[in-house]
């Protein structure tokens, strides 16, 4: 297990050292200077030159990108030019929608997919399982924002049970805030259940065949204990890790459902650094978000071993 985590852990540094440089380096190659946007069509060149001084801008790319990262050691992601604060503090501000939202999705797409996707296995061949499948395919083919401003025109618009957009009020209760997070967590988990439900159609039909689950059933054991104790319990492995990915694909993946409900969350953070070539928020953000997608992909690994003991990591016993 020791030889196992230090392995990833120094695959992690690796993954992130690279990630780093082509951050660094795409955000620089982009067009548009974030000086000359920060000050506007009135500042003059002497104005833009003494702005690019302030921030650095005007040094070599080595000597930034060495500068940067001395910097991202420290624990320091860097000064965001437009908004004028730490980026670890924006990023701060902007992690609770962005973190609800992602946790909330995957717990509908999980409740979603596991179950239809249990049942289109055990269908396997009849109109129910044609019905998931196609069902699957379609929630896969729909574009995320079409589908939030469907919901948005139903049930905000229409019925008024939901807000339309935006988190509440700076000190609405939690409660407030989990409602403003309802609607573009259906969307984000209806349309990412198609994928759980292919993993978890697949996964149970592999174990389906197995000779334990034939004599589980020759010994009587009812049809709902063989299908979680024995099929499901075993099948989880793939379930575990298409959750876990679609988990970390949402945190750095929720910049069009974040836009269409107008959430204040890191998507948000992103497009507008984008727009305004903040590049200290941008390298900062993605470096954050791929730090955080190497590590869910570690508790992965990690959490295969609890949900199969018989997986031993690194080859140990």
């Amino acid at each position: 297990m020791l030889s196992f985590l230090i392995r990833r852990l120094g695959g992690a540094v690796l993954v992130l050292a690279i990630v780093a440089v082509l951050v660094f380096l795409l955000t620089r190659l982009a067009s548009g200077d974030p000086v000359a946007l920060l000050l506007g069509d009135q500042a003059t060149a002497a104005d833009i030159a003494a702005a690019r001084v302030q921030y650095g801008l005007d040094q070599p790319l080595f000597t930034q990108f060495v500068l940067w990262i001395g910097q991202v050691l420290r624990g320091n992601l860097g000064q965001s030019i437009f908004l004028q604060m730490p980026v670890l503090h924006a990023l701060a501000e902007r992690a609770e929608p962005t973190a609800f939202l992602a946790l909330f999705s995957v717990a509908i797409a999980a409740g979603i997919g596991v179950p239809c996707g249990m049942a289109a296995a055990v269908w396997r061949g009849s109109r129910g399982d044609q019905i998931v499948s196609t069902v699957a395919m379609l929630g896969a083919s729909i574009p995320s924002f079409w589908f939030g401003l469907i919901l948005i025109q139903v049930f905000a618009v229409h019925l008024g049970w939901f807000p339309a957009s935006g988190y509440g009020d700076p000190g609405a209760p939690m409660g407030d805030r989990v409602q403003h997070l309802l609607l573009p967590s259906i969307v984000l988990g209806v349309l990412n259940s198609a994928l759980v439900i292919r993993f978890t159609r697949a996964s149970v039909l592999d174990i389906l065949g197995e000779d334990y689950v034939r004599t589980a059933r020759a010994k009587g054991l009812a049809e709902s204990v063989v299908l979680i104790k024995h099929v499901l319990r075993n099948a989880l492995v793939p379930i575990v890790t298409v959750l876990g990915l679609t988990l970390a694909l949402m945190i750095g993946g929720t910049v069009v459902t974040e836009t269409v409900f107008n959430l204040p969350g890191v998507g948000n953070l992103v497009v507008r650094a984008v727009l305004r070539r903040d590049y200290p928020v941008i390298q900062g953000t993605l470096l954050v978000i791929a730090a955080i997608y190497v590590f869910i992909n570690l508790a992965i690994d990690l959490l295969y071993t609890v949900v199969d003991p018989r997986i031993r990591l690194g080859g140990s016993s």
